[in-house]
């Protein structure tokens, strides 16, 4: 009974119209932060691919935010015309080269062998998650591509559960887990029925001023003053390398930072690191 009614919801997406270019950003679903008091047991896990964002509206790829991704012809020829939501990736740890590839605006055929479209979500399917994902692995298995791949969604019995997997992705050079609710509908917003669960925390910020360096840093960059999306603004100079310091991210463009929880008084992030410049945004 349930196969049949994932073939019915099937064939009652594919029969939709194309969906539209892109001149914002694509409305994508974004996650919340895991907490143990969630029930585990209404999610489905996988592991949380350290790529880039990648949006098919049936037509084209486009990123997180709203720019257009400048694939090889054969990379995208026999996609479907609905919509995939995924994350464009090398593999783990190789998060800077993929970005590199995925932004140029001439592609270079050999570098985009390297990529894979991994695929979570079917953004306009009618059903839940766990009837997108069905729909979603037949999409993948008839279009037969070795770069087009679906995530697998595993479910996960507790928490202590959870914590190994995590453990055992991370020690593997992984960036962490996605969880998404079973029983959801994609709803582009941030909202509980997709969760990240990382070993810390991260968020991002809009690079407002650069600090000048001291000491050994003297003619560098000393630090960044970023400012998050609340209007909270502090420095970030921890986790920036030499080559960070002597050509930093533009004041405007957003970076990626880590942290561990905040100062209750001042709302700061406290133990702040850098991560990474967000082209994607």
């Amino acid at each position: 009974m349930r196969q049949m009614l994932t073939s019915f919801w099937l064939a009652l997406f594919l029969l939709q119209l194309p969906s539209p270019l892109f001149a914002a950003a694509p409305p994508l679903m974004l996650a919340n932060v895991y907490r143990d008091d969630f029930p585990l047991a209404e999610y489905r896990v996988s592991e949380k691919f350290d790529g880039m964002r990648g949006y098919w509206d049936g037509h084209r790829l486009f990123s997180r935010g709203g720019e257009i991704i400048h694939a090889p012809q054969w990379f995208t020829d026999g996609w479907p015309t609905v919509p995939l939501d995924g994350e464009l990736w090398i593999a783990r740890g190789q998060f800077a080269q993929a970005v590199s590839i995925v932004r140029k605006q001439t592609p270079d055929d050999a570098e985009w062998r390297k990529i894979h479209f991994m695929v979570f979500d079917l953004p306009a399917h009618p059903g839940v998650f766990d009837e997108r994902d069905a729909a979603l692995q037949q999409i993948v298995a008839r279009v037969g591509q070795p770069w087009l791949q679906h995530v697998v969604q595993l479910r996960v019995s507790d928490h202590d559960a959870l914590q190994a997997m995590l453990e055992r992705i991370v020690g593997q050079g992984g960036e962490g887990l996605m969880l998404h609710r079973g029983a959801s509908l994609y709803r582009a917003e941030r909202n509980d029925d997709l969760l990240k669960l990382k070993p810390f925390q991260d968020a991002d910020a809009r690079v407002v001023a650069h600090l000048p360096g001291k000491g050994k840093y003297a003619g560098m960059l000393g630090a960044l003053e970023v400012e998050t999306p609340e209007g909270v603004r502090f420095r970030l100079g921890s986790g920036l390398s030499d080559v960070d310091r002597r050509t930093p991210p533009a004041l405007g463009s957003w970076v990626s930072y880590r942290y561990n929880g905040v100062h209750e008084d001042t709302g700061i992030p406290r133990f702040t690191r850098f991560l990474r410049i967000r082209t994607d945004k």
